[in-house]
């Protein structure tokens, strides 16, 4: 794991006291990660937003960690709490192998963004808890009874062509070059080379579903999904879990049924099932299973080249 550090810490600045609302002033098609508390509305936490702030430390029904790390495409949701000691996250200005870098206020510790373990400090080896959570259209989360993260507003280094922090224009989109453009990691978003990748079957940033479950790793790709119709079953840590998505991957504790593609969802037992949040036009509900959002490399970085989910599960 190569750590280093990149900007100064703190100018990328965390949320740190959320305010939300009912309405969104961005486009449709802006992607957001969704949390929903066991009690109260969904929030969701535009991208548009994350991109200058990386970490959202939230309290909804636990205290939570939403974070995002633009280079590695990868959004999670962790659980704040470890031990029952309350953590509150900052932005550390350095980076593992291009993954964000956090540290906890509380002991000084870091923690590898897109895998939830410390890597230095006097919390080395403890890991947070992921939680359930999705990226999808704000468009799909508008149909929704939810609440929207309020632009944070201040500045960010994200916004200025230096390491400095500069005034934050959220509409300025820092990292659309380096989502469509060939090369992946730090060197390619600042236009100074790409790391390498040796492997023809998945792009670097191929968008991948990570699912952790009892000392087991799998990386379903989204082209995999797509091809198997947008509903896969596959099996991590002796759990079956039931994949969706041609666009919006989210995952959920595999009920035994076949889905078939329908319009408005997928029908399954009689009845149609949203692939977003696993609810059925006759009231049931599917569990929702941890999961992370990132690019195939940052999760080959975490878990290995064999950590992949290759083609639907039969071929």
């Amino acid at each position: 794991m190569n750590v280093r550090r990149v900007i100064p810490q703190d100018a990328i600045p965390s949320v740190d006291d959320p305010a939300f609302g009912e309405t969104y002033d961005g486009p449709a098609d802006d992607r957001v990660v969704v949390y929903e508390p066991a009690d109260g509305p969904p929030r969701a936490y535009p991208l548009r937003y994350l991109h200058y702030h990386e970490i959202v430390n939230d309290v909804a029904d636990r205290p939570v960690a939403v974070t995002w790390c633009p280079l590695c495409g990868s959004a999670v949701v962790y659980d704040r709490r470890v031990d029952g000691r309350r953590l509150s996250f900052g932005v550390s200005g350095k980076l593992a192998d291009d993954d964000l870098v956090m540290y906890d206020r509380e002991t000084g510790s870091e923690w590898k963004q897109s895998l939830g373990a410390c890597i230095a400090g006097p919390l080395e080896g403890a890991e947070l808890t992921v939680l359930p959570a999705t990226v999808v259209e704000y468009g799909t989360f508008a149909a929704r009874d939810g609440v929207v993260l309020r632009p944070p507003g201040g500045e960010s280094e994200a916004a200025g062509d230096g390491d400095e922090p500069a005034p934050v224009d959220y509409d300025a989109a820092p990292y659309r070059g380096y989502e469509s453009g060939e090369g992946f990691g730090l060197a390619a978003h600042r236009g100074t080379g790409s790391r390498e990748w040796d492997r023809e079957d998945l792009d670097p940033k191929t968008v991948v579903l990570g699912i952790e479950r009892d000392g087991d790793a799998l990386g379903v790709p989204r082209p995999v999904v797509r091809d198997a119709g947008g509903a896969l079953t596959v099996t991590v840590g002796g759990t079956d879990v039931v994949v969706f998505g041609a666009d919006d991957l989210a995952a959920f504790r595999a009920p035994g049924h076949e889905f078939e593609p329908v319009d408005g969802g997928f029908a399954a037992d009689g009845t149609t099932w949203d692939p977003t949040t696993g609810e059925a036009d006759d009231g049931r509900r599917l569990e929702p299973v941890p999961a992370k959002r990132l690019y195939a490399f940052a999760w080959q970085d975490d878990h290995g080249p064999d950590a992949f989910l290759t083609a639907p599960s039969g071929e």
